[in-house]
């Protein structure tokens, strides 16, 4: 595994807290993509266009801190607590990748099997059967 990191939730105000969190941690954000902006736009209300469906701020450590505006897209459910967050683990392969995701899916919830997505990324995402939400992803540009 390259690494695991916090994926976070937010009810629509995922933008002002990743401004709160980059005053903190410093930095800049390495990746800030819109509902507006994915092949799924034309399926995202109005209201919802400008919400942040994904945001990334590089830490100190090499971790990364994430997060989006849990709108209901894509499967993904609504805030409450108890789902307000996701561990990410960034695989170092394909192979390792689906090995992790069908380990953690035992017993589980596969949300969403692992497939390619249109950021370029093998992605899926489950809940364990213990309640915690992962998401696994291989980037095959990402370096060690």
């Amino acid at each position: 595994m390259l690494a695991i990191n916090p994926y976070l939730n937010f009810n629509g105000n995922t933008e002002e807290a990743f401004n709160h969190y980059k005053s903190v941690f410093g930095g800049e954000f390495a990746m800030v993509m819109r509902f507006k902006d994915s092949p799924a736009a034309a399926n995202t209300p109005e209201k919802d266009q400008d919400k942040l469906m994904h945001i990334a701020l590089p830490l100190a450590n090499g971790s990364m801190l994430m997060g989006t505006d849990a709108i209901g897209a894509g499967g993904m459910p609504f805030v409450t607590m108890g789902n307000n967050f996701s561990l990410t683990i960034s695989a170092e392969s394909r192979e390792e990748a689906d090995k992790l995701y069908s380990g953690l899916a035992e017993g589980g919830n596969a949300v969403s099997p692992m497939h390619d997505e249109f950021w370029g990324d093998y992605f899926g995402w489950l809940t364990d059967r213990f309640g915690i939400n992962w998401m696994i992803t291989h980037n095959p540009n990402a370096t060690k």
